[in-house]
């Protein structure tokens, strides 16, 4: 089995910042502020949730087709669902993947979801980023396999623009590999070029546009922070700390989990693109022993 390595890059990273985050789930804020202050991380094990679970089962899914179908992909995410049903998976998606695990069409389940406007959540978001490392080379073909694979869960085109938003950046982060690192507004300003008009566009060009010196607190309020669980409130804040450590892994995560709200989520995606370029360095050995294994299967995929 064969990947590109900067989709297998991608992966680590993103289930790496997916279970650092979650760790901080519930920690009182004065402890959480301190504990932050101090870069003193959370106490292992450090479990990975539904974020790590589908990116996992996309990655796997591109192993073996090369593209999204979304059939096959639907099945996928229901199968790992109903095997791990416990790794916090939203209560929409309770519903739409025991539907489908159960015999349904995932279009007409994710299309009758919140009166069929379809949900927009950022879980399509949170799990993409390895699928647009995978196709870097082609940023339509990201930007098309991106919402064929948010669809497949999540039908409004918010969540389908999350997650174009988010695998764009990580195709362009892995493109970057080699290169002198792009600059914050350069990336979301080319990432927000490349969506439609949505509100996840509009809350990346005021990301764009924020001072260098703005500190995480003010953008996570401006951005919001996944705290309302939605695409255009978690991703503009997830790229905009992810552009703003392009080198620098750890600091990437740091700096999102800074931001507090939906922290496995921001963080994994986050993660999910600056290690589209860097890989796991300066990454402490202690958090990759921290962190939950990865399934077997992962180790036997090599880098093409």
């Amino acid at each position: 089995m064969f990947a590109p390595a900067p989709a297998l890059d991608s992966l680590q990273g993103l289930t790496l910042g997916d279970a650092f985050g979650d760790r901080w789930f519930p920690v009182p804020a004065d402890e959480a502020s301190a504990a932050l202050a101090a870069r003193v991380p959370r106490k292992g094990p450090w479990h990975w949730t539904d974020d790590s679970a589908m990116a996992l089962v996309l990655l796997r899914h591109l192993v073996a087709h090369g593209e999204v179908r979304q059939d096959e992909l639907a099945r996928g995410f229901a199968a790992e669902y109903t095997e791990h049903y416990g790794r916090k998976y939203g209560p929409s998606m309770h519903q739409v993947l025991r539907a489908i695990q159960e015999g349904a069409d995932w279009r007409t389940v994710t299309a009758g979801l919140f009166g069929g406007q379809g949900s927009h959540g950022n879980g399509a978001a949170m799990r993409v980023a390895p699928l647009g490392a995978w196709f870097a080379d082609d940023l339509a073909a990201v930007a098309e396999q991106a919402r064929l694979s948010a669809v497949t869960t999540h039908f409004h085109p918010e969540a389908a623009a999350g997650a174009v938003a988010v695998a764009l950046a990580a195709a362009l982060a892995a493109r970057s590999r080699g290169t002198s690192v792009p600059g914050r507004r350069e990336l979301l300003e080319e990432v927000a070029g490349l969506l439609p008009e949505s509100d996840v566009r509009s809350g990346l060009r005021i990301a764009a546009r924020m001072p260098q010196a703005t500190s995480v607190r003010h953008a996570a309020v401006t951005l919001g922070s996944g705290r309302q669980l939605s695409a255009q409130d978690t991703v503009p804040f997830a790229l905009w700390t992810a552009a703003g450590a392009l080198d620098d892994l750890p600091e990437a995560i740091w700096t999102t989990l800074g931001g507090r709200g939906d922290m496995d989520t921001t963080c994994a995606i986050a993660a999910g693109v600056v290690a589209a370029r860097t890989g796991l360095a300066g990454v402490p050995v202690g958090w990759l022993g921290s962190r939950e294994p990865l399934p077997d299967w992962v180790a036997a995929v090599r880098p093409s």
